[in-house]
């Protein structure tokens, strides 16, 4: 078992044949922290109203989240733009679970950090979702061809690999999209007075120093299995599971 000063997690998208729920149960039963930030998108509400599909490992990870909760771990819930309709619920507390509109959280070391999920910056592109730039029904095609790859990488003991990640990471658009994401996010917690920002939304987990400004992305658990972690030392880390499983 890990234990950290903070562990943040987005990008979940519970509700969809997408989700490693089974993986991330994994991750949190191996992993603890004193604060744990979920970082938007944990329910795909928009996934859910188109159809109804919610199995057990599902309702595990829910369950698992709560009672890490009960035991003193102090979580944080940031709904993103698939969760939105948590938004209504902003500064109140849901089992020990306090929703709110966005968090900060100072390092060991020091440093501020601004914490939220990052669809804000889609209200100043013209193109509101990244999946528009290779095309909804071509993408859901990738994740299901990417469950199969790696259903026969098990198999064989190789770690997790992203169909999905290693095409987004050769279009050029993308690339350029997720740039421009970086720089916004970068600047709005510069604004705020912070020394970096913890984001999600985008699906790519990352850590650089950009204008003297820390950008943190913790990545998904659709396509990349990540979390964003800080050590008891302070140090600031992507773990990747399970190929970082100790």
């Amino acid at each position: 078992m890990q234990d950290y000063r903070a562990i943040w997690l987005s990008d979940i998208h519970l509700g969809t044949k997408a989700c490693q729920a089974k993986l991330l149960l994994d991750f949190l039963k191996n992993n603890n922290s004193q604060k744990l930030f979920l970082v938007g998108d944990i329910i795909d509400g928009w996934a859910l109203k188109k159809k109804w599909y919610w199995p057990q490992y599902h309702n595990d990870v829910i369950q698992k989240i709560l009672r890490k909760s009960r035991k003193g771990t102090k979580v944080y819930y940031i709904p993103g733009n698939h969760d939105a309709m948590a938004r209504q619920f902003f500064n109140m507390n849901f089992s020990d679970i306090k929703i709110v509109k966005d968090a900060y959280h100072t390092t060991k070391l020091g440093r501020k950090l601004w914490i939220v999920h990052g669809d804000i910056f889609d209200s100043f592109r013209s193109i509101s979702k990244l999946l528009h730039l290779i095309g909804d029904g071509f993408y859901s095609f990738i994740l299901w061809v990417n469950e199969k790859i790696n259903i026969i990488r098990s198999k064989y003991g190789l770690n997790y690999w992203s169909l999905s990640q290693h095409i987004k990471s050769k279009i050029s658009n993308v690339n350029e999209y997720i740039e421009n994401y970086q720089h916004f996010m970068v600047r709005e917690a510069k604004i705020k007075g912070c020394d970096g920002v913890v984001c999600g939304h985008i699906h790519r987990a990352d850590i650089k120093e950009i204008d003297g400004i820390l950008y943190l992305n913790d990545g998904d658990w659709v396509e990349s299995l990540t979390a964003l972690v800080e050590t008891k030392k302070g140090e600031l880390k992507i773990i990747h599971w399970p190929k970082d499983k100790k």
